[in-house]
């Protein structure tokens, strides 16, 4: 796999805003992080073939979720772990935004916003599925949340990745969906509107929210109402997209999506006097119209990409229903006892790390990339030059 001509680190190794401006100390471990990775600076291993010779030098990975040289093997584990708990039903992709007024809102507290966000999604999901005039199941689903949009600018939603249908509040059968059809989003649309504007009225009421920069004005009871009173009177935006099919239409998506950060290096165009110039989406647009190029200076584009850092420690992948960690297994086993199926006919086996290694890369890790003929064997560890950073 080729390295790019061009990476983020590169633009924030070379950036004097990037060196310079004062950061958050998160945003800050993030640009240093991307910086040293699969540099001297984190370590590296050497590796020698017992039989040619054949010296190989392995620089370590920051292993931060923000990096995109981290993700690939992330992903490639995480799907594995997915493989599992796959069911042979039709999936669902449910997505969940907010209106601009909330967006800027959640700009200034991402934690809290970001968890009201999740928070509501979900009981929005479970609530409408156990209506009976709807589905009547006990549904399971993950979320991941994703904060920014083509352009980089800040646009925070939730991808919904849903199975087709549910468990029978008796648990004595499985009630799918209508094919092709999930739940209605209007009705999902607005009980999310309002299950979410009363969580964040109780969150400005216990003084959870921060109203700094351009929404200091907020931080008084009638402003901060005021200011709500459009989000209360449109329409949210909650999309069903069409539904991905069997299990392995689901992996492909998920292999695109979950640990997808802010900007790949494979969008990065150039880097010249000052400026970056990317590749981006308009999904306003249909067709190969959709396809832009986009120019900024330095400082705005790292302006852009730190705002979708993410709080420390904070869960980006979250699951419910039936899917939740509690309750996985037992509910899993019942769920493909009513659907007749055989965890072990779902999917292959999981593999372990280096294979999926080879998998992505097409190079071994076990075999000598010279000869063939035999395993490399670490010879020399050097550790990093400083503290590692962490993967938060």
């Amino acid at each position: 796999m080729p390295r790019p001509s061009l990476e983020l680190a590169d633009i924030f190794r070379n950036s004097l805003f990037a060196r310079q401006q004062p950061l958050a100390r998160q945003q800050r471990r993030t640009l240093e992080a991307i910086t040293a990775c699969r540099t001297a600076v984190l370590g590296q291993h050497l590796d020698e073939c017992g039989q040619c010779g054949e010296v190989r030098i392995s620089y370590n990975s920051c292993r931060n979720r923000h990096c995109p040289k981290c993700q690939s093997l992330a992903r490639a584990e995480w799907l594995e772990a997915r493989k599992a708990e796959l069911l042979p039903v039709e999936y669902f992709h449910v997505v969940f935004t907010v209106p601009e007024e909330i967006a800027q809102l959640a700009f200034y507290n991402q934690k809290v916003i970001y968890d009201i966000l999740f928070r509501t999604t979900s009981e929005t999901l479970l609530t409408i599925a156990r209506d009976p005039q709807h589905l009547g199941a006990e549904i399971g689903f993950f979320a991941i949340l994703h904060a920014w949009g083509q352009n980089l600018h800040f646009h925070p939603h939730l991808h919904c990745v849903v199975p087709g249908g549910g468990i029978a509040p008796d648990q004595t059968r499985w009630i799918a969906c209508q094919p092709g059809f999930f739940l209605p989003v209007r009705v999902l649309s607005r009980l999310f509107r309002r299950l979410f504007l009363e969580a964040l009225q109780k969150a400005f009421e216990t003084d959870q929210l921060q109203f700094h920069g351009g929404i200091e004005s907020l931080g008084e009871r009638n402003a901060f109402l005021q200011y709500l009173t459009p989000a209360t009177q449109t329409e949210w935006v909650v999309y069903a997209k069409p539904p991905f099919g069997g299990p392995a239409h689901v992996l492909d998506y998920l292999g695109r999506y979950t640990h997808r950060v802010a900007l790949s290096n494979d969008r990065l165009l150039s880097h010249e006097n000052g400026e970056v110039t990317f590749r981006y989406k308009d999904y306003r647009l249909h067709g190969r119209e959709k396809h832009k190029v986009m120019t900024l200076s330095e400082e705005e584009f790292t302006r852009r990409f730190l705002t979708h850092v993410l709080p420390r420690g904070f869960q980006k992948i979250r699951f419910w229903g039936f899917l939740s960690h509690r309750r996985r297994k037992p509910q899993l086993a019942l769920c493909r006892q009513l659907l007749q199926t055989p965890a072990q006919e779902l999917l292959p086996q999981p593999q372990d790390y280096r294979e999926l290694y080879q998998t992505l890369t097409g190079r071994s890790l076990k075999r000598c990339p010279s000869c063939g003929a035999c395993a490399m064997k670490c010879v020399l560890i050097t550790h990093p030059r400083r503290r590692t950073l962490d993967s938060t």
